[in-house]
């Protein structure tokens, strides 16, 4: 019996597959021309519409996102590359495009069928779709049949085709037929242009075409070339097996006439082994990623529609004016307030955690500043929008511009911008001697932040909807003045606190679904870095899944050469690279856009899974089954307890759901504007977004009025006040997912104002979750790590940005003893990690944090413990060239083989790497340098500074790196400044030691002849080796030389000294004594 194609066997209609939605744009997937669903990929059906489909055969990968199986061609696409190599496979895709071929070879199959007894006849009925199957495929019993035909379910058609019936068609009327529809086609997409065509279908087709490119995907992952990567694995590999057989070498062929140097190399060894295979193996599958910003504007800026890019928040941090120059903060405003992206969803909030009324006045003076810089920026369209380095680059800033106006609107925004340069200047020079009575401001009232340790909380709008307007009488982005409250007795958590504050204040007062931090000293360089960040965060399936994107760390007014790897290359283009193919970045601390979701300590959405398939052999009650149903009652029993995620405590979600669940019923008798909708599954909390938000007297109701059921669930209340704090403000805020402050809220100004007060003040964390579920994370200096570490273990993914031209530029310290405290202080936090609770070794397993993931964040909290090991082996070949042992025994052939193969695979691993990251050579071996230097000097330092404060309590100051402007007269004055500290003691040491050892070593050569020769060489390699790393630093040490190089210098000692010992043991003035030598022959006479 015949069925309709839209009719299933059993009679019912197919459910339409508009209900399915393209997993790349977010779109409808559509139905094919014969009404059945459009299914891109034949092998998993991952659901993608036709012009994704189609741009991705075009101009993509041509395989699936999912399976990574390359598409094969659909009726009416048009043909690619490679679809000629599919063989007899892809036939299938053609069958439209031969009808009589089809019907000959259709009427053939039926007479053939019909004189088969009717056991043995074939009915291919057609396929439907089911709209719950992940990839739309038929059941397994209909898929294949043995010694049948293969069923496509894709095209409807029979497998098999008769190619002699193709090749009679081609010249027939019918294929010139099929031409001239398929030109059709073409022309109504807008492929094919006609002279004789009208304005209006070509506007149609104008139309039609921005459509289908905002429909694309606003990102892309580009992996790195096989010709360039997998060379790369095959040395890694060869590496590992290398290492192997020279450490077992090392361990079983002892030098017994030096037996502790022996067994402290080797140690030494397997350590340095054990890091390398712990930096190794996260950068197994680099990739790199495409954003499509003219996408973005498309899809979320169609003109005459409203904007619908969601709204940031931008957070700056700084503590001490005096460290870090306000002008220099001034500029990181500035270009944010004129970052390329629309006034309305931009604000800015800058955390004064000194309390410092210079701050004050200069954001007062960067407001007015502003009124004019702005539109000056963004109607020219300059870079960078920060005009201290705007103004001093070094270009042809007439290229590209068009403007009659514009030299001369330069010119005098450049005199404008000395001007208020100049009154900055004179507030800092005021602010160099604090009056007795304490600073006063302008309105005659004292400065509420005199006492810095001991003042009320202080916030200050100067932008914004009811702020001042620009120049132009447009609207500016919100500047905020935010400096937390601080009284003695409590442990304010310096910048992690300061972090939280800003993301309570700013819940509050905007409440953007993402946030964007930066450094006092890092201005946005990139206009458009926002949009770049939006392009993975506002992705219909990715963005859903991310806590952050992380932008790579740039840095000007650092010297040529880079002495002391300032710029930090190889982390930042070789090590976040690989990370971010396997489950993101780490949070470096600045550069980062954040999901206020993931701040919040709320567990990523994650796919509902398909039903198990369970069986009816045994009773429901029964646990033993064919299926083995005992393991599922588990399962059941934990779903039960809830989980929290990667913490394996319930309490984390439990008071999400007791008061979604509230609202949900609510909801349905329409108590509440808004509503959130929940589900449990699997252990884990489901959230879905929702449109509108609640009223603030919702949050503040008491238990009246309920029945027994929403009672209880109205008891969650308290646990949020518990996790969050005791603001109602700022609970309802943090249930709005897509940003925007809960309904009512904007009406009284002055009461939000009143309660951000509230929630920075310094009780308000106590007895809460703050710094330890939500927020950033207490608990070590670099909060960055750490808080990044948390989200992945909850199982959110992170995404690396790295734009051609850099999102954000900031400043280093060039100086040796400023840039090595900095270390210091990294250094100190990874040793804090490792001693804490939140240690990668033992955090988190039951967690969703990926095997490689955990490697490299063990890494980052391991490595100041390599600082041990390189010390000794730094001082082990000055020790051999003074005692004249050595560490190795006599080589043979085969041990000599394993020592060339792992210098040649050393060596071949760097080399491809920098092939395929591109970082230059130099930047490798200063990286290489200075590994050597932090490592035997801050790293040391950190390790036992760390046991000092985890043991024994004794407590380490925060030391802010100092942030000055260039200079102009002497822009690299600060590289060539001496400042002692105790840092430069152990490099200094090794030094000394290692040139002793070489002058020992030469001299002894001398004195014992030819045949000591050959065994010094291996000594002085290994001298050579670490004088050669440490070279940097001595060059640091000797400051600035102006006529005589330190090489020169260094040589010039060297080898004065082995003249000097050589002309001692020589004796050219002594008179020789003739005749035999005489000895005494030890007989008493």
């Amino acid at each position: 019996m015949d069925r309709s194609p839209a009719q299933q066997p059993d009679g019912g209609k197919i459910r339409s597959a508009d209900v399915k939605t393209c997993r790349v744009c977010g779109d409808d997937v559509g139905a094919r021309d014969d009404g059945q669903p459009f299914v891109a990929c034949a092998e998993c059906g991952f659901p993608v519409c036709r012009p994704c489909y189609e741009y991705e055969r075009g101009e993509g990968t041509q395989c699936c996102p999912q399976c990574n199986t390359r598409y094969r061609r659909h009726r009416g696409c048009p043909r690619v590359e490679g679809d000629e190599e599919d063989g007899p496979e892809d036939m299938g895709d053609f069958d439209d495009e031969f009808p009589a071929a089809n019907a000959k070879a259709a009427a053939a199959a039926a007479s053939t069928n019909k004189e088969k007894p009717p056991s043995q006849q074939q009915h291919h009925d057609p396929v439907a779709f089911d709209v719950y199957s992940e990839n739309g495929e038929p059941p397994p019993a209909h898929r294949w049949r043995t010694g049948g035909h293969t069923l496509s379910s894709f095209t409807g058609s029979v497998a098999g085709k008769d190619l002699e019936a193709e090749r009679e068609m081609e010249g027939s009327m019918e294929w010139k037929d099929r031409i001239d529809k398929w030109k059709t086609k073409q022309e109504k997409r807008g492929k094919l242009n006609h002279d004789d065509s009208d304005d209006d279908d070509d506007r149609n087709d104008d139309e039609y075409m921005l459509l289908a490119e905002a429909r694309q995907p606003l990102w892309r992952k580009v992996p790195i070339p096989s010709s360039k990567i997998n060379p790369y694995r095959i040395v890694i590999v060869l590496r590992l097996v290398v290492l192997c057989f020279f450490l077992k070498f090392r361990i079983t062929t002892p030098a017994m006439d030096a037996v502790p140097l022996w067994l402290a190399s080797v140690i030494c060894e397997l350590w340095f082994a054990l890091s390398w295979i712990l930096d190794q193996l996260p950068k197994w599958a680099p990739v790199t990623r495409e954003t499509y910003l003219d996408r973005l504007a498309l899809r979320y800026e169609r003109e005459g529609e409203a904007c619908r890019l969601s709204p940031i928040d931008f957070f700056v941090s700084t503590v001490d004016p005096l460290k870090e120059p306000p002008i220099i903060t001034a500029n990181t405003v500035l270009s944010i307030l004129a970052v390329d992206y629309p006034v309305d969803r931009v604000s800015c909030y800058v955390s004064d955690d000194g309390a410092s009324m210079l701050l004050f006045d200069t954001l007062s003076e960067t407001a007015e500043f502003a009124r004019r810089w702005v539109p000056f920026c963004k109607k020219f369209a300059v870079e960078p929008r920060a005009p201290e380095f705007y103004f001093s680059q070094k270009i042809d800033y007439l290229k590209d511009k068009v403007q009659p106006t514009f030299v001369k609107e330069r010119r005098a925004m450049k005199r404008e911008y000395e001007e208020f340069k100049v009154r900055i200047n004179a507030l800092v020079a005021k602010a160099q001697k604090k009056p007795e009575e304490g600073w006063v401001m302008q309105d005659g009232t004292p400065w509420p932040g005199n006492n810095t340790r001991d003042h009320p909380g202080m916030i200050q709008v100067y932008l914004g909807t009811q702020g001042a307007l620009d120049v132009e009488g447009r609207e500016l982005p919100r500047l905020v003045y935010v400096s937390r409250e601080k009284r003695p007795g409590y442990n304010h958590h310096k910048k992690a606190g300061a972090m939280n504050a800003l993301v309570r204040v700013s819940a509050v007062l905007t409440n953007a679904p993402f946030i964007l931090n930066l450094d006092c000293d890092h201005y946005v360089n990139n206009s458009k870095a926002v949009r770049e960040a939006m392009c993975f965060l506002m992705d219909p399936q990715l963005g859903k899944k991310l806590c952050y994107v992380q932008f790579p760390q740039r840095f000007d007014g650092i010297d040529r050469h880079d002495r002391y790897a300032n710029r930090n290359v190889v982390f930042f283009d070789i090590n976040m690279k690989g990370l971010d193919g396997i489950q993101g970045p780490v949070y470096v601390g600045t550069g980062c856009v954040f999901n206020r979701q993931a701040l919040y300590g709320y567990d990523p959405p994650r796919p509902e899974k398909r039903p198990k398939m369970t069986c009816d052999c045994w009773p429901s009650w029964c646990c033993c089954c064919c299926c083995f149903g005992g393991g599922g009652k588990k399962a059941r029993n934990k779903d039960k307890k809830g989980g929290a995620g990667a913490d394996g405590g319930g309490g984390a979600d439990e008071p999400r759901r007791g008061l979604l669940g509230l609202y949900r019923k609510r909801s349905k008798k329409d108590r509440l504007g808004g509503s959130v909708a929940g589900s449990k599954k699997g252990g884990g909390f489901y959230n879905k977004k929702h449109q509108r938000a609640f009223e603030l007297e919702e949050i503040e109701e008491g238990l009246e009025g309920y029945d027994e059921l929403e009672r209880a669930s109205l008891m969650s209340q308290k646990s949020f006040e518990k996790r969050f704090g005791q603001s109602p403000v700022f609970i309802a805020s943090t249930l709005v997912e897509d940003g925007g402050l809960p309904q009512g809220a904007a009406a009284d100004p002055a009461a939000l104002i009143k309660e951000a007060i509230h929630v920075i003040s310094c009780g308000y964390e106590e007895k809460t979750e703050w710094g330890k579920e939500i927020g950033w994370i207490y608990g070590s200096v670099t909060e960055d790590i750490l808080t990044g570490f948390k989200m992945h273990c909850r199982g959110w993914r992170s995404v690396y940005c790295t734009p051609t031209r850099p999102a954000f530029k900031g400043s280093a310290p060039i100086n040796l003893s400023d840039r090595l405290h900095q270390v210091l202080r990294w250094a100190l936090g990874s040793v804090e990690i490792f001693m804490s609770r939140h240690c990668p070794l033992w955090y988190a397993y039951g967690g969703r944090l990926k095997w490689l993931e955990r490697f490299a964040y063990t890494n980052t909290i391991v490595y100041p413990f390599t600082s041990i090991p390189l010390l000794a082996y730094c001082t082990i070949p000055a020790v051999c060239l003074l005692t004249g042992k050595f560490i190795i025994p006599t080589l043979n052939n085969l041990a000599s083989i394993w020592f060339i193969a792992l210098f040649l695979s050393i060596i071949a691993t760097s080399v491809l790497e920098l092939r395929w990251s591109g970082v230059s050579i130099e930047d490798w071996w200063r990286n290489e340098q200075f590994w050597v230097i932090g490592g035997v000097s801050a790293h040391l330092f950190a390790v036992f500074q760390g046991f000092l404060k985890v043991l024994g309590g004794v407590d380490t100051s925060f030391t802010v790196t100092s942030k000055a402007a260039a200079d102009e007269a002497d822009a690299f004055g600060d590289l060539y400044l001496f400042k002692w500290t105790t840092l430069l003691v152990p490099p200094t040491t090794l030094i000394i030691i290692n040139m002793v050892g070489i002058v020992a070593g030469v001299s002894d050569a001398v004195n014992n002849g030819y045949g000591s020769w050959g065994p010094l060489f291996g000594k002085l390699f290994f001298s050579f080796w670490v004088i050669l790393h440490l070279y940097p630093f001595l060059k640091g040490l000797m400051g600035r030389q102006n006529r005589t190089p330190t090489i020169v210098v260094l040589w010039s000692i060297l080898l004065a000294s082995i003249f000097s010992l050589v002309w001692v043991r020589i004796d050219p003035f002594i008179p020789k004594a003739k005749g035999p030598i005489l000895k005494p022959c030890g007989v008493e006479c």
